[in-house]
C-alpha cells in the first residue's frame, strides 16, 4: 500500500515515508506521547465515535494498537495530550453530518491517564451541560481552557476548568462575547460569532479564533475573571463562518498565525485566508501579511484548486503546544489544505511567507462519510509533527501519510 501511495503522490519537498491505514475509521485531530523510548498518536475520529491508539516509533512501521469506543451520537473531533494526560472531546454532531439530533449523546471533555501508553484509562469527566466541546486547548499544569456550548449560549464560548484533581474536574471562568448568553436576556450575535478553538495560551494571554467574531486577546492572568484585551475583527471581507479557525502565537515573537477554514466547496463563500497578526502591542493587533494561495501542480486538468470537488483552503495549523514531543521551530508553518493537501510555509521574513513544499496525495477511492459532497477528492484534515520530524497528516476519506519535510533544515 505505501509503494502504491509513493507511485500515485505528488509533491515537493516532502518524502512520504509511512502510511496508517486506519481506512474504516479516518482519523481526524492527532495528539503524540512518548513513553520511555516508544511514541504514541492518539487519533480522534471523523464519522466514528472514539478514539484510536498507534504505536509511531519507527514511523516506517506504524502499529495499530486499540480502538476505544466512544459514547454514540456524538462527535469526539479533538484530542489534546500533556504531563500525562490525554483530554478528549464530545459534542452533539452537527446537523447534516449523520447524527440524530433527538438521540442521547456524550458532552463536555473526557480525561484519560497515559501510565499505560497502551490502554488509557478514563479517569474524570467535565460536562458542559449544554452540547458539548470542540476544539479545547490543554498544555498541561491545572487547567483546560475549553471551547464550549453549554445550555443558554449562542454558539461556542471560553470556559477554564481546573483539573488539577482529573476524577473531579470544575469549571472556574467562562467569557462570552457580549450577546451570546441569550438565557441571560443577550439578543443573541450575528451569524458565526463563536469560538471556534482552541484558546491557544501563551504566558498569561489566550489567544481565541472567534469565527466572525476575530481574533481576540484575553487576559488570564487571574483565571478566575478572563478579561478582553483586545479583538481584531476579518469578517468582511473574508468568510464569516469560519473566519477565525486557528491563532497560534509564536514563542519568541509577537506575532500570531491566524487561518480561517473553508466550509463551502468548490468555493462557494468569501475568500479564506492565512495571515501573520503583530501584537507588539496588544490593545491594536495589525494584520502584517498574508500567505500565498496554493496553485495546482504542472499538468494537473484544473487551472485552480476551486475547479476541484471538495473543499480547497486552510483547515489546520500544527500546533507546538510547548510540547517536546513536537516541533518547536517557528520558521516553518505546516498547514493543511483540504483538495490541496498539505502546505509548507517559511515565515522567516514575516512580511512575505513563502511556500517552499507541498504534497498531494492520490484521490480516496472508498467513501467513508457524505462529504465531500461534489466528489470524492483528497480532503487534508489535521497536521502534527514531531520532535524527530515526522509530519502525520489525515483525511476525511483514508487513514494517516507519514511524510518528512526534504526542504530547508528544521
Amino acid at each position: 500500500m505505501l509503494d502504491d501511495l509513493k507511485k500515485r503522490s505528488m509533491g515537493e519537498n516532502f518524502e512520504l515515508v509511512g502510511y496508517i491505514p486506519l481506512e474504516d475509521r479516518p482519523a481526524f485531530k492527532m495528539a503524540i506521547h512518548r513513553s520511555g523510548d516508544r511514541w504514541f498518536l492518539y487519533t480522534a475520529h471523523f464519522w466514528h465515535s472514539g478514539w484510536s491508539v498507534v504505536e509511531i516509533t519507527d514511523p516506517a512501521n506504524p502499529r495499530f494498537i486499540r480502538f476505544l469506543e466512544g459514547p454514540p451520537n456524538t462527535w469526539t473531533l479533538q484530542v489534546q495530550i500533556a504531563d500525562g494526560l490525554m483530554v478528549t472531546s464530545m459534542e452533539r454532531i452537527m446537523d447534516g453530518w449523520g447524527g440524530d439530533p433527538n438521540a442521547p449523546f456524550g458532552d463536555g471533555i473526557l480525561i484519560w491517564d497515559l501510565a499505560d501508553p497502551e490502554h488509557p484509562k478514563q479517569v474524570g469527566h467535565w460536562k458542559t451541560g449544554g452540547k458539548g466541546t470542540h476544539r479545547n486547548y490543554f498544555d498541561g499544569g491545572k487547567y483546560v481552557h475549553a471551547t464550549a456550548l453549554p445550555e443558554g449560549y449562542d454558539g461556542h464560548i471560553y470556559a477554564a476548568v481546573d483539573i488539577s484533581d482529573p476524577a473531579n474536574p470544575v469549571e472556574v471562568s467562562r467569557w462570552w462575547r457580549e450577546g451570546q448568553w441569550v438565557a441571560g436576556g443577550e439578543p443573541g450575535v450575528p451569524f458565526g460569532m463563536l469560538l471556534h478553538g482552541g484558546a491557544y495560551v501563551k504566558g498569561d494571554r489566550a489567544y481565541l479564533p472567534y469565527s466572525a467574531g476575530g481574533l481576540i486577546i484575553l487576559d488570564i492572568s487571574d483565571i478566575r475573571n478572563p478579561r478582553k484585551v483586545s479583538d481584531l475583527p476579518f469578517s468582511p471581507p473574508f468568510q464569516a463562518f469560519i473566519a477565525g479557525h486557528t491563532a497560534v502565537p509564536l514563542r519568541g515573537k509577537p506575532l500570531v498565525v491566524v487561518n480561517s477554514e473553508a466550509i463551502a466547496e468548490q468555493g462557494g463563500e468569501p475568500l479564506g485566508f492565512t495571515g501573520i497578526v503583530d501584537v507588539s502591542d496588544e490593545t491594536a493587533p495589525r494584520l502584517i501579511s498574508l500567505f500565498p494561495q496554493p496553485v495546482p501542480p504542472p499538468g494537473a486538468p484544473y487551472k485552480n484548486f476551486y475547479e476541484r470537488p471538495g473543499r480547497f483552503g486552510p483547515h489546520n495549523q500544527h500546533q507546538p503546544q510547548y510540547q517536546d514531543v513536537l516541533y518547536q521551530g517557528e520558521d516553518l508553518i505546516f498547514l493543511t489544505y483540504f483538495n490541496a493537501g498539505l502546505r509548507a510555509y517559511d515565515i522567516s521574513d514575516p512580511r512575505t511567507p513563502r511556500e517552499v513544499g507541498w504534497f498531494l496525495p492520490p484521490d480516496p477511492e472508498k467513501r467513508l462519510g457524505p462529504l465531500p459532497a461534489t466528489g470524492l477528492v483528497t480532503q487534508s484534515e489535521d497536521v502534527i509533527v514531531d520532535a524527530r520530524g515526522n509530519v502525520f497528516v489525515s483525511d476525511k476519506n483514508r487513514g494517516v501519510c507519514i511524510l518528512k519535510f526534504t526542504g530547508a533544515a528544521m
